[in-house]
């Protein structure tokens, strides 16, 4: 009998989902470590659903099979057929019990996925990374977030190799075994999916905290890393424990088991992983001190940690019934950990961070050939769909049921979410329905925006009858067609605004039948929607999408005028920026096609007076004095030159940079510029962003100046915040001590590789045609690996999509590298591979002469032989639209 593999013969289909005809009650596993063999016998005690009659089918890859028994008799060659990535067994009936015993190969595993090891042959450990479908590299399983179990794990060792043996779960007994080996076991109490497993073993130190939940558990936090930087480890833990009485104030969700294990790794493909009562972490978001992490890093330390944590809950306790419902737990989680950064934090500031991602990463996804919902219709790899639209878009549609629903009722609905789920694979219908259930409102219709693609643009037009002071502001909404959706539905828009009048002062909305607000949220669920606005004196200024109330591109009209006045005026911090932003937009567009209206004049001087004035936090006069980046230039054109863009922001900011004046520039650095001890509070870090937004200010206007301070800031720097600047500095300007800096910053953090991999990030991000020979360079130091996923996206990853006018060369050049880069990448870690690929979305909109020589290096590189499906698929879609 030929068993046919239909793993991937044909695409995945949220249409075609079906209970899993069999479901594991409990796993037993035993597993034999080693570095270049392990060995695991999983017993499998199985549940056959009674409505379905298909035979046992269990996922496997790379799997040895050693042994195989059913319900304690051996089976013979003729009772399973194991064929590629399935083991088919005859046999088997409801409470069977199955085991196997498999060889794996831990040491040879660099894609870095199932078992594998981390760091060298010598000093290195070996981890696990199961998600998404990594399990399948450990032992046979039906492999699919739907089949939960209670899973009991014992380890066996030698002890002088691996002194450390952890699991998920809770302790459950360790000892010592014969010829200097020893054991350890585990058990999860609460029923998981096979993608939270996980297990730990080498040679590794922590630090440890007792901690008490508010429903009175003693739990012990343990943070592992290697001896050598153990002590980068005080901060993450100092975060764990705040976000958890974070979580247990705001959700009133209460950690379950006795131990919390986090293990920091430098060999990674994701940021961290949430397995139950293991969370292991790339050491880049769990390591973190004053000489070689940034001010930013700590915030991004505290962010993942508590990303992780949460998902405890949304994640893991509540999980995804398949994979097209991974925003359920991603989304849900981004939008809780964004909540407890902004409580730690600013929620102006860090409402600036969010949405600044979100249109970098996720808007030129929705408009480039990678388009795909929040909930894809299907997929053929899954690891492709662990993208900015699943995680960033997915957190914006919960944060807009949050807040139609208001705090108390988000909190009802949470509630009501988690009582009927617990312990539960979940789908968004079951999200949808706790929470207007909890608030008896039918939340049915913002389901359209997880199965819809693409960026909605709202336009917004304002008409004042003087006569009836009247202000009747008409908002539509329109979304352009994207792969295989070419028609569009209107969605439920949450727009949250205000008026002000031309002094800047806010205005009392009236309505029909309201209470008279300052500001007020309406949603327009139709393709277009008129609101008039009564009793209003002139007319307005509207301050639209306050908060960014939803993920959408506002269209309207403004004057410069007007967005100075926002700029100045709007209480809202995050719309003071965003006027910001447009205006900018505006002075960028004034450079290359002149018009009447000053928008270059009108911006700076707002700023100006903003720079002048000092009465605004310094963190965010830095935000407000950064124009959007290039890559959201570029998402405004139809046909995209990257060093036309490039140019034309550097003189935007050059123009900005003169208007406020050198003397001014300078003596506002000195004043930042206090020196003394490192400080981690808000209001040093944000004098440290606003001096290094300063400098880079001034480096336009006064070169020789700026690479003087920069020289001297990098030597006297007392952390990497103020370091990194200077080097930044002087090495995008490329100016003479650049290279003696770069010198001593390659000697001194020689020996620390998250530091390193910000060498290599400052290089890469050299512009223009100078940037590929500093790639060629750096790619053949010896620190330079593709086999470690950091090194390559500090490398290949900030060229090609943080470095635009560097990587899109007119000769082709750039799109050559990394498609070779790709493919040697493809043979080590087909993720990572696929992951760096998507630089080449919306390569189409580039001018002629780019989009022929993108074309044509995609084209090799897909008519290479043997692509991982990972990266096939994308360059298949990227190429196809």
């Amino acid at each position: 009998m030929t068993l046919v593999n239909e793993t991937t013969a044909a695409p995945i289909r949220l249409r075609d989902y079906r209970r899993p005809p069999w479901s594991v009650d409990t796993v037993e596993l035993d597993v034999d470590l080693g570095i270049d063999t392990a060995e695991v016998t999983a017993r499998l005690v199985l549940r056959r659903d009674a409505e379905q009659s298909q035979p046992l089918r269990l996922d496997g890859e790379g799997l040895e099979l050693l042994a195989i028994s059913l319900d304690g008799r051996a089976l013979d060659a003729n009772s399973y057929r194991h064929e590629d990535s399935v083991l088919e067994v005859d046999g088997a009936k409801d409470g069977s019990v199955l085991e196997t015993r498999v060889r794996l190969k831990p040491a040879a595993n660099t894609a870095l996925e199932g078992l594998y090891l981390s760091g060298s042959r010598e000093t290195g450990f070996l981890l696990t990374q199961c998600e998404a479908e990594g399990f399948r590299h450990i032992t046979f399983f039906p492999d699919r977030p739907d089949v939960l179990a209670r899973y009991t794990v014992t380890l066996r060792a030698d002890r002088e190799r691996f002194p450390v043996l952890l699991a998920g779960g809770n302790p459950n007994g360790a000892g010592e075994l014969e010829h200097g080996r020893h054991w350890a076991r585990f058990i999860d109490p609460h029923p998981k999916p096979s993608y939270l497993f996980a297990l730990v073993a080498g040679r590794l130190k922590n630090i440890r905290r007792d901690y008490i939940t508010a429903d009175g558990r003693n739990v012990a936090l343990v943070m592992w890393s290697e001896a050598n930087v153990i002590d980068r480890c005080h901060y993450a833990l100092d975060a764990l424990e705040r976000c958890m009485r974070w979580d247990e104030k705001a959700y009133g969700r209460n950690y379950d088991l006795d131990v919390f294990h986090v293990v920091a790794t430098h060999d990674f493909n994701m940021g961290a992983m949430e397995n139950k009562g293991l969370n292991i972490f790339n050491a880049k978001y769990l390591l973190a001190d004053p000489d070689s992490s940034t001010d930013e890093e700590y915030r991004a330390v505290e962010a993942v940690v508590a990303h992780e944590y949460f998902h405890n809950w949304t994640g893991n306790r509540v999980t995804c019934r398949d994979w097209f419902q991974l925003s359920l737990k991603e989304g849900l989680t981004v939008f809780r950990e964004q909540q407890f950064s902004a409580d730690m934090n600013s929620p102006s500031l860090k409402r600036i961070e969010d949405v600044s991602l979100l249109r970098r990463a996720q808007f030129p996804e929705d408009a480039g050939p990678l388009a795909h919902p929040v909930r894809p219709a299907e997929y053929r790899e899954i690891n492709n769909f662990y993208t900015a639209t699943v995680y960033e878009k997915g957190a914006e549609l919960v944060r807009m049921l949050a807040g139609s629903l208001g705090p108390d009722g988000f909190r009802r609905g949470m509630d009501l979410y988690f009582e009927r789920h617990d312990g539960q694979a979940a789908t968004i219908e079951d999200f949808l329905s706790a929470l207007g259930d909890a608030n008896s409102v039918d939340l049915m219709p913002y389901l359209s925006w997880y199965g819809q693609a693409g960026t909605p643009r709202l336009h917004a037009h304002g008409e004042y009858d003087a006569a009836r002071k009247e202000y009747t502001l008409t908002l539509s909404q329109h979304t352009r067609a994207t792969p295989n959706q070419p028609e569009k539905t209107p969605l439920p828009i949450p727009v949250k605004l205000s008026l002000f009048d031309h002094s800047g002062n806010v205005l009392p909305l009236h309505t029909d039948g309201q209470t008279p607000e300052t500001e007020k949220v309406v949603v327009v669920s139709k393709a277009s929607q008129p609101i008039v606005f009564r009793h209003i004196d002139a007319p307005p200024v509207p301050s639209l999408l306050r908060g960014f109330s939803a993920p959408v591109l506002l269209e309207y009209g403004y004057a410069p005028a007007e967005l100075a006045l926002l700029l100045t005026h709007d209480p809202d911090g995050f719309n003071r920026w965003e006027a910001g932003q447009h205006l900018a937009f505006l002075a960028f567009d004034s450079l290359h096609a002149p018009t009447d209206n000053d928008a270059c004049g009108a911006w700076c001087d707002a700023l100006a007076s903003l720079f002048h004035g000092r009465a605004i936090d310094d963190a965010l006069l830095a935000d407000l004095m950064t124009p959007p980046g290039e890559i959201e230039f570029a998402d405004r054109q139809t046909e995209v030159d990257p060093a036309k863009i490039h140019a034309h922001r550097q003189e935007l900011q050059r123009r900005l940079a003169a208007h406020i004046g050198i003397e001014t520039l300078h003596a506002r650095y000195h004043a930042l510029n206090v020196g003394g001890d490192l400080k981690l509070d808000a209001g040093n870090q944000a004098k440290r962003q606003l001096k290094r937004r300063v400098l880079e200010l001034l480096a336009l206007v006064d070169a020789d100046g700026a690479h003087a301070l920069a020289a001297k800031q990098y030597e006297s720097a007392t952390g990497m915040t103020d370091r990194l600047a200077a080097l930044g500095v002087l090495v995008r300007q490329r100016a003479p001590q650049a290279a003696k800096a770069l010198a001593h910053f390659r000697e001194r953090y020689a020996d620390n590789p998250l530091a390193l991999d910000k060498w290599f990030t400052v290089q890469a991000q050299v512009p223009g045609d100078a940037a590929l020979a500093s790639i060629r360079t750096l790619e053949i130091d010896p620190a330079f690996t593709l086999k470690n996923p950091n090194r390559a996206r500090a490398l290949f990853g900030t060229f090609a999509s943080g470095n635009p006018s560097g990587f899109h060369r007119t000769d082709g050049e750039g799109y050559r590298l990394l498609t070779d880069r790709l493919a040697q990448l493809d043979a080590l870690n087909p993720q990572i591979a696929a992951r760096l690929a998507t630089a080449f979305n919306g390569w189409q909109r580039l001018e002629s002469v780019r989009r022929e020589a993108a074309r044509t290096a995609l084209v090799a590189l897909a008519q290479r032989g043997g692509l991982s499906r990972n990266l096939s698929e994308i360059i298949g879609n990227v190429l196809q639209h």
